[in-house]
């Protein structure tokens, strides 16, 4: 986990029915036993997150869930916690015996294509029912998808890796390849200015990570990183008055503006990320309803992590004061953390996102899903900021190419 960061570990749902054996598979990927295993049914309750590695991938995250064919009271709710693992993960393995998918297997291979999830199946026991490779190929035309057999008691090292065989073919690159930051905006030998204030928000003796994330892009791009603070920017720029790009906090996005002339380009960490692995194109055209929210209106503030939270926290009150301050209306803030479930989403007028620098990609985007279905503008912190700064052209100028879209937002 340490080698790439939460955000870049994929997630790996493992799916079928009580007594299937998911919880024997996680252990035998894993090669020691990290699920309990019982041959009663429902002994794996709520969703439980295991780490391993694959080679030419790294550590991904196997996620053993609960039966989908629990019963009762606590049985359903624990089915809807299986299924919410659906918009965190990146890959689905289904887990059936003899070959065969019933009723609850076919519903959630639905819910797998309607979240256009890649998947495969496995199916176990095979030591027992000896299902045979014709079955497994009916399986496999009949959903077009890999079919493996296999046996999580008895299992050989030849048949666990096909299993990491299949993964690595199915598992999206951009779940564990970072896409550059910054690869199409700068070229070898360009200089870049990182203005990284020291607040209280920054932790003592390092740097945050997404001002991390960048520094590194930067060297992957063979340019180089200047770094430097606000208070200090006059006399960096004196020394070096044609950088090819400024970066700068959010928060101090407005100093720095007045600081740094017209002609270079300039945006934030936040929207850098946001174009990395957020919903950009949402964010662009959502950013401006800003300026359109009325009294009463509700805004929903959503944070990709848990903290705690200080007097002056970027999201919870510098964000909410600059917002009021910036339209004069009387607006409601709410703040979900985490992945908590969301709320009744069609109560609010906006969505704003966090930069989501511990999320992957997809749990951010399936977080947005819902406000983007029902015509709900979202933004992030980033874009957000330079908006009600009055400098939002100038953040994304950057990443606009067509001259249509610079006529639209600009």
């Amino acid at each position: 986990m340490k080698k790439k960061g939460k955000e870049l570990t994929p997630h790996i749902g493992i799916f079928g029915k009580r007594n299937m054996g998911k919880s024997s598979i996680i252990n035998a990927l894993a090669g020691q036993k990290l699920s309990i295993v019982s041959d009663k049914p429902g002994t794996t309750t709520d969703p439980v997150k295991k780490t391993i590695e694959i080679k030419n991938i790294g550590p991904v995250i196997l996620i053993d869930t609960a039966g989908i064919d629990d019963t009762g009271f606590l049985g359903k709710q624990r089915i809807e916690k299986t299924l919410k693992i659906l918009d965190e993960i990146d890959l689905a393995i289904l887990v059936v015996e003899n070959c065969k998918t019933e009723d609850f297997d076919e519903k959630l291979i639905k819910l797998f294509k309607k979240n256009t999830l890649p998947y495969f199946i496995i199916s176990n026991k095979n030591d027992i029912h000896n299902c045979g490779i014709d079955k497994a190929e009916i399986l496999e035309k009949k959903h077009n998808t890999t079919t493996l057999l296999f046996s999580a008691t008895k299992f050989t090292s030849e048949e666990r890796e096909k299993i990491f065989d299949t993964i690595k073919k199915l598992l999206p690159e951009s779940s564990y390849k970072k896409k550059s930051l910054l690869a199409d905006l700068i070229s070898q030998g360009d200089i870049v200015v990182l203005v990284t204030p020291i607040d209280e928000e920054a932790p003592e003796g390092r740097l945050i990570l997404p001002q991390v994330q960048t520094i590194r892009d930067i060297l992957d791009n063979d340019a180089i990183a200047v770094v430097t603070k606000e208070r200090e920017l006059d006399i960096t720029l004196k020394r070096i008055p044609n950088p090819t790009l400024v970066i700068t906090d959010s928060q101090v996005f407005n100093k720095v503006a007045a600081t740094v002339p017209e002609y270079i380009p300039m945006t934030s960490f936040s929207i850098l990320l946001a174009r990395q692995k957020g919903d950009f194109e949402a964010y662009i055209k959502g950013t401006p309803y800003i300026s359109k929210l009325k009294d009463g209106d509700k805004v929903l503030l959503l944070e990709s992590c848990t903290h705690q939270v200080s007097c002056d926290d970027i999201g919870r009150i510098k964000i909410p004061r600059w917002i009021r301050n910036f339209t004069g209306k009387q607006l409601e803030f709410e703040v979900v953390s985490g992945l908590d479930s969301l709320p009744n989403i069609k109560q609010y007028a906006m969505v704003i996102q966090c930069g989501g620098c511990v999320v992957t990609h997809k749990q951010l985007k399936s977080r947005l899903k819902r406000a983007i279905k029902e015509n709900i503008p979202v933004s992030n912190y980033g874009m957000t900021i330079a908006y009600v700064h009055g400098i939002f052209p100038r953040a994304v100028k950057p990443f606009l190419k067509t001259a249509e879209d610079k006529s639209i937002y600009l």
